[in-house]
């Protein structure tokens, strides 16, 4: 299960800036648990992260040692939600070799 908050920070904002990789919006440790327990795959988010500044690699690798990964910065959120507050979709995400990176930059793709 693949689960992706739309938090609007990454239009908002713009990606890149000070502000958007130190103060963006995160999920709580306990909506972050609740989803790891409930066995979602995939943690998806339109901004920096699930959890900010020293919380922030932590977290990731607190999901990952769980078999959850989380996906960050993912754009065009609003438009598959086409002003709905939730809907289902199938996600596939596909991995992009980009020189000199952190993570593990991948493509998402929802078929709706």
């Amino acid at each position: 299960m693949f689960v992706a908050f739309y938090t609007g920070f990454i239009e908002e904002e713009g990606y890149g800036s000070k502000r958007y990789f130190k103060e963006h919006p995160q999920l709580s440790n306990n909506l972050i648990d609740k989803l790891v327990d409930l066995n979602v795959s995939i943690i998806g988010i339109d901004c920096a992260g699930v959890r900010r500044g020293p919380e922030h690699a932590p977290k990731d690798q607190y999901c990952a040692d769980r078999d959850v990964f989380v996906v960050e910065n993912i754009c065009n959120l609003k438009t598959l939600l086409s002003h709905k507050t939730s809907m289902e979709f199938i996600a596939n995400t596909y991995p992009v070799k980009y020189a000199k990176t952190t993570g593990l930059p991948c493509r998402v793709v929802a078929k709706l």
